[in-house]
């Protein structure tokens, strides 16, 4: 499974939702209707398949409104489960439990979501040793989750920020003049640690920027014809990463023009939620 994220980097994302849905009264609903000592058994459950992503989630949000609640996962983040499974086992003050409920969903729900989508992408490329990656189009406040989530769906990530690689893009081009004026001048900058990426329109633009080692060349919106052409042209002199418009429908054919990664935004910015439900027993 993967490496879970460590609860230190999740606790603040949690309590900054927590703080968003409790606003300045707290639950008023559970504080009128609900005994301050009353105690609450439930299980988080699936209403549909997919990919679990975020357990953590919903315990330390449960654990912050009540510390000495009892969580037992079911199901560990990365596995595939089916409608009705459930996925955690709790007992909790009532109070703190219905509190943490909606928190706990969402994020469980987003990140099972994007989990899911991801393992689609990459069961359609089984076979091929080309990795599906994600892009930096996340959820702002929400980008170290999301990423994990596609970890936990079988993807990659790409870089996290605009300061663990160099990404040349066509308005850097634009401003620079030129895509060999770009490189040339990140390549410079870069210290020995430090990868190069050069985003490019054509066949045209391949060739000048080969010319001045890029690491990395992004194809973005290549036609099939063209990536399998930017493959041979390249003939492994940099990796070749095709991005742009990329559909489960489209995914295995620009896998099989020989590229070595794809880029997938969808991952993050257009998954599906995965409906989890909390259900007391």
């Amino acid at each position: 499974m993967t490496e879970p994220l460590p609860d230190l980097l999740i606790a603040p994302l949690v309590r900054a939702a927590l703080a968003e849905d409790l606003g300045r009264a707290g639950d008023v609903t559970s504080l009128a209707c609900v005994p301050a000592d009353a105690r609450l058994s439930a299980v988080f459950a699936t209403r549909k398949p997919g990919v679990v992503s975020g357990l953590a989630c919903a315990r330390l949000a449960l654990l912050e409104l009540d510390p000495a609640a009892d969580f037992r996962g079911v199901a560990e983040d990365g596995a595939r489960v089916g409608a009705g499974e459930r996925l955690a086992w709790v007992e909790a003050n009532a109070r703190a439990l219905l509190g943490a409920e909606r928190v706990a969903l969402n994020l469980m729900g987003r990140l099972s979501g994007v989990a899911t989508l991801t393992r689609a992408y990459v069961d359609a490329l089984e076979g091929s040793g080309v990795a599906i990656v994600d892009t930096r189009k996340t959820t702002p406040g929400l980008r170290a989750l999301e990423k994990y989530a596609v970890r936990c769906g079988g993807g990659m990530n790409h870089r996290f920020g605009l300061d663990d690689a160099i990404l040349i893009k066509d308005n850097h081009i634009a401003a620079c003049g030129s895509v060999g004026e770009a490189v040339r001048r990140a390549k410079a900058a870069a210290g020995h640690l430090m990868k190069v990426e050069v985003e490019i329109d054509d066949l045209v633009q391949l060739e000048e920027a080969l010319a001045y080692g890029p690491d990395v060349v992004m194809l973005d919106n290549f036609s099939l014809a063209d990536l399998a052409e930017a493959v041979r042209r390249t003939a492994g002199r940099a990796r070749l990463e095709a991005s742009g418009g990329v559909t489960l429908e489209t995914v295995r054919a620009i896998a099989d023009t020989g590229v070595d990664v794809i880029s997938v935004g969808a991952l993050t910015h257009s998954a599906s939620v995965l409906d989890i439900g909390l259900d007391a027993i």
